[in-house]
């Protein structure tokens, strides 16, 4: 049992964050370079990574789908998922950090905090993942590690605790002067490894003004840090590197190093952090889940307790299922039973895998704190939990964001619509965010996702790996609706009598908006003096949310509003669950009908960096668009325009863009909401 505790303090579960291009892939090659997992380095402009993989990842040299891999470093075996940078694949990100106990954050050393570095650390922050980060592109013309700092700051709030100082500027970045063991460390131009030595001669001051600053700054985070300090007025090494990795694990701070990844500068000391300051398996709580009992349980990082997994990717690849599970408790082997609590049906265990992205070594057992996949699985999904057969429980699984685009798609050829639906079937198992539904009024069969390029992938997918080639519709977005104004009193009598047991129920619902700016779906009951048990009132909201499916306005979802159950009546006979889930239903709908609605059209925000030559025409192109512009800065001879505009408006975008600044514009856009649509705007 120690051994087996002793062998959980040197996991690491990692993910690598960032904004795309931000340089998170290069990272990871240089780290599977640095830990002597490969032997060669892997680059993204030649399409030789280890974790962008597939085709399309190479042919557009972006990472799209999260990639895990492992290696070892002073010990420590290192488990770590490459995740997606760009905004339509935030739900692969969603899932690899449910899942993972710590994260790099990398930042562009030009560009700072860019909008997806702000979402995707957003995201770490719902998940409580602690954070290092690491500047990168310090090689780059205009990289200033300061600015960068000051970005973290301003737009993130974390307390940025910078652990090395740069030695050189831009082309002339050599190394970086370490501030917890006063040592320089520089790397030679072509040459491997790293070089260890006094700090520079015309660094010391510099170096001893910004150790003070650490100092001062721990101290003011971590209690047994400010009490050395206050008697010597100093920290030790020690001292100051335990502070880190407490105030690190506890969220209150972040540590910041530097370096560039491309370069092969600064990859050592970034895995020494990721050893030292970030959290093993058994640093973290205890997970929690729901027990078989319904009551909430824990379960320990503990080899020897029951087995409880969450599986948080599958993979359909040519010899068969992957699985990819992230053992939080117990040991797992090949041939074992599981019981899948979702499914409520028992699995066996085919065989057990270390992944090395898209290669994979069969491995005998894996125990808890372990991130693995397995073959064998029929049932399990992203989000089903994984558990023993006498021991249930079910953990929450990651959330799921709604798509926001759609396009219709169907078979060139009338033999292959079977082949097609199978082919969408495997794409929405895959990838949850995916969402395959036939269209009522036209019968055609809709894709939806979140964004064109996570629709482009998709259907490259099926022509690509399935052999379909398929018509694809024009993108459209997702619409809602929400209420303006609500009714109150609205009364429902649902009666029917058709031979034996009829069916009464009578309900009262008042229905309002939500406060501005907040959306979902609130139920509450007022009802008094039991005149509506308990079963049924929990039936009325079910019907409630069953008629939240299609809005009077146009048939799309409806958002935003509370509705309150005030009074009703039974039948000692016929009042029953399905009655009153039915007049729950029906009567929510009347009073929609009843009340002013709104369309409701998903907005982004738009950052758009331009020439400051082209800044007016691009301005006037983001007016035209139904943008409104919030703000703009120029940075690195740049000018950087941020704006919020309808998704709708920016089908296409790309190229006006390119079109209007020779080329040399880029954008991104982050969704962030829904907001009322104009009147002009169609409804499907």
């Amino acid at each position: 049992m120690r051994t087996h505790l002793n062998a959980l303090s040197a996991v690491r579960n990692l993910g690598i964050l960032a904004h795309v291009d931000a340089g998170k892939t290069t990272v990871t090659e240089r780290i599977l370079y640095a830990t002597g997992t490969t032997h060669k380095r892997g680059e993204v402009h030649d399409g030789t990574t280890v974790t962008d993989f597939d085709p399309q990842e190479r042919d557009r040299g972006i990472t799209i789908f999260a990639a895990a891999v492992s290696c070892v470093w002073d010990g420590h075996r290192i488990n770590l998922i490459d995740t997606p940078g760009h905004v339509d694949f935030a739900d692969e990100v969603e899932r690899s950090l449910r899942v993972l106990d710590g994260a790099v954050a990398v930042f562009d050393a030009v560009a700072g905090v860019e909008p997806q570095s702000e979402s995707v650390w957003r995201q770490a922050d719902r998940h409580g993942v602690p954070r290092i980060a690491f500047v990168n592109k310090m090689d780059r013309a205009g990289a200033d590690l300061d600015t960068a700092v000051a970005s973290v700051r301003e737009r993130l709030h974390p307390a940025p605790l910078v652990v090395q100082l740069p030695i050189g500027a831009e082309d002339a970045f050599t190394g970086v002067v370490d501030l917890v063991r006063m040592r320089a460390l520089v790397w030679a131009d072509g040459g491997d490894g790293v070089q260890e030595g006094p700090v520079p001669e015309e660094l010391r001051e510099e170096a001893a003004r910004r150790r003070r600053l650490l100092e001062e700054a721990v101290a003011g985070l971590h209690p047994a840090a400010l009490e050395e300090f206050c008697d010597r007025e100093t920290l030790s090494e020690a001292t100051l590197a335990a502070a880190l990795r407490d105030v690190t694990r506890d969220g209150d701070g972040v540590v910041v190093l530097c370096g560039s990844a491309y370069r092969n500068r600064g990859i050592e000391p970034l895995l020494d952090a990721v050893t030292a300051y970030l959290p093993s398996p058994l640093d973290v709580p205890p997970v929690r889940g729901t027990g078989g009992d319904g009551e909430e349980q824990e379960r320990a990082a503990d080899p020897a307790a029951p087995l409880a997994a969450l599986a948080f990717k599958v993979n359909a690849t040519p010899t068969g299922r992957l699985t990819y599970l992230r053992l939080y408790s117990g040991t797992i082997g090949k041939g074992d039973t599981v019981w899948d609590a979702g499914a409520r049906r028992a699995e066996r265990i085919g065989r057990v895998l270390r992944v090395q992205a898209d290669r994979h070594a069969q491995v005998d057992r894996a125990v808890a704190g372990d991130i693995v996949a397995v073959v064998g699985l029929k049932s399990a999904r992203a989000g089903s939990t994984l558990c023993a057969p006498g021991a249930p429980l079910v953990l929450e699984p990651p959330g799921v964001a709604e798509p926001v685009v759609s396009v219709a798609v169907e078979a060139r050829g009338s033999t292959e619509t079977e082949r097609l639906a199978s082919a969408l079937a495997r794409l929405a198992e895959e990838d949850p965010s995916l969402v395959v539904r036939t269209d009522p009024e036209t019968g055609q069969t809709v894709l939806s996702g979140m964004g064109e390029l996570h629709l482009e992938v998709a259907v490259e997918r099926m022509r690509r790996d399935h052999g379909i080639d398929v018509n694809v519709g024009r993108p459209r977005v997702s619409y809602r609706e929400t209420v303006a104004r609500g009714v109150s009193g609205q009364v429902f009598r649902h009666v029917k009598q058709d031979g034996g047991a009829g069916q009464f129920a009578h309900v009262v619902l008042d229905v309002e908006p939500l406060e501005e700016g907040v959306s979902g779906f609130e139920f509450r009951s007022a009802v008094v003096g039991g005149r509506v048990p308990q079963e049924y009132v929990r039936a009325v909201e079910a019907g409630c949310r069953d008629a939240l499916a299609e809005g009077p306005l146009g048939g799309h979802r409806v958002t935003g509003l509370r509705v309150t159950l005030t009074d009703g009546s039974t039948h000692v006979k016929d009042s029953s669950e399905t009655a009153f889930r039915t007049a729950g239903r029906l009567g929510l709908r009347e009073a929609l009908r009843a009340s002013a609605m709104v369309l409701l059209e998903p907005v982004a925000e738009v950052t758009v960096t331009v020439p400051g030559d082209a800044v007016g025409g691009v301005l006037g192109d983001l007016a035209a668009r139904r943008g409104r512009v919030t703000g703009s800065a120029a940075r690195a001879g740049a000018a950087v325009v941020t704006a919020t505009v309808p998704l709708a408006e920016l089908f296409g975008y790309a190229t006006r863009l390119r079109s209007r600044t020779q080329g040399r514009g880029t954008f991104t856009a982050r969704p962030t909401g829904y907001a009322p649509a104009p009147a002009v705007v169609p409804a499907r």
